[in-house]
């Protein structure tokens, strides 16, 4: 087994795709002796989770396949496994693997860290993950209740409590409007009747027709919140474009994939680009993006900045996982309040503008990041009271 200071660094590396062909075999021989002296994931419980989040590179997953995850050698012939690559950084498979947050601050990964059971302050029931669920408003003003669980059919869609998917290629002459609401502490998703498809984020509502006229310009608005778009192109819809309003700005799109983060409680939106192109209309101005482009656009001052941005880091909520980095602890709480739709107040504001790096998953309770935190000495203590936590 390596020394605890150097697997350290090396599960950084890993994360951050930073590693070379032999420090991924450490890495995976790390994880066997894991599994094999501490009971952790089983070979099948690994294997469904790397089905279930697969985050890594084929060439390096299969490596993993082979090594961590390969089945006794007389079974192989007879067990054949499907496997879906995706080309983003690894967090999410290590955080599945080990059970574990790994936070990567800087000062973690340069001397040993003692965890110790924290002492906190806490109602009894610890403040659990947010789940499916939204509000669906239709054209007469009616709402309808979404929950995880529960199932409802309309004149147009049909939904399982999960997301809701409207008619396929159905074209009127009259553009209706539907409203989506996702809650502080949800998250939905939708498919639009032209076969795009759309993952919200907690605390955002969406503005889209029942059904688009055929030829014209496929129109949504992201009233206000955070929406990843994977738009059925222009080549399925006579040339029609698909454009999305959002605060002070109109991005145009001809068939993509892309993030907007536009908060109310926010100055700044951000558009980052995944695959393809758009282009950002801003007043009388056109900016173009590019795969791992993002525009910043401060609302204020209508004043946007284009850069280079890790796009996991920007859409890994969509894949169930907080992917942070060089974040200040407050806006790492504005992420946070949201998802587990409570407060934060910081007893000592000094502790406002430390800076985190790290890995958390979006299924933890509210009480299992705390205690990563505290125990990474990044926070004194904190208390969990109803819908607030104090955090010192």
């Amino acid at each position: 087994m390596q020394d605890n200071n150097h697997i350290q660094n090396l599960l950084k590396k890993f994360i951050l795709n930073q590693c070379s062909k032999e420090e991924i075999d450490q890495v995976v021989q790390y994880v066997q002796d894991l599994t094999e002296s501490t009971g952790l994931p089983t070979v099948e419980e690994v294997l469904a989770i790397l089905d279930e989040k697969p985050v890594m590179a084929q060439e390096d997953a299969i490596r993993i396949q082979d090594s961590i995850l390969a089945t006794p050698q007389k079974q192989k012939k007879t067990i054949k496994r499907k496997f879906h690559f995706v080309k983003y950084a690894a967090a999410a498979i290590l955080v599945g693997l080990f059970g574990t947050t790994y936070l990567l601050k800087d000062a973690i990964f340069n001397k040993p860290v003692q965890v110790t059971a924290p002492i906190v302050k806490q109602d009894k029931k610890a403040t659990e993950s947010g789940t499916d669920k939204a509000t669906l408003t239709l054209a007469n003003g009616s709402q309808i209740a979404l929950v995880n669980g529960t199932s409802l059919k309309t004149q147009n869609a049909k939904s399982n409590g999960a997301g809701i998917v409207y008619d396929a290629n159905e074209n009127t002459n009259k553009i209706v409007y539907n409203y989506l609401t996702i809650p502080r502490g949800g998250k939905f998703f939708i498919k639009l009747s032209d076969g795009t498809q759309v993952w919200l984020n907690s605390e955002t509502k969406l503005k889209f027709p029942v059904a688009f006229i055929e030829g014209q310009p496929r129109e949504v608005e992201l009233v206000y919140g955070e929406a990843y778009f994977a738009v059925s192109p222009s080549t399925k819809h006579k040339g029609a474009h698909f454009k999305v309003l959002s605060n002070k700005q109109l991005v145009d799109v001809i068939g993509t994939e892309f993030n907007i983060k536009a908060y109310k409680d926010e100055v700044n939106s951000y558009t980052t680009l995944v695959e393809g192109k758009v282009a950002v209309n801003i007043g009388a101005r056109k900016l173009k993006l590019t795969p791992n482009q993002q525009l910043s656009l401060n609302t204020e001052t209508s004043n946007p900045v284009v850069k280079n941005v890790d796009v996991y880091n920007e859409i890994s909520w969509k894949e169930g996982v907080f992917s942070f980095e060089k974040i200040t602890l407050k806006d790492m709480m504005k992420v946070l309040s949201r998802w587990y739709d409570v407060d934060f107040v910081f007893k000592n504001k000094a502790i406002e503008n430390e800076i985190f790096d790290g890995v958390l998953r979006k299924t933890q309770t509210l009480d299992e990041i705390l205690k990563s935190i505290k125990n990474f000495k990044i926070i004194k203590n904190y208390e969990i009271k109803d819908q607030q936590v104090i955090l010192e």
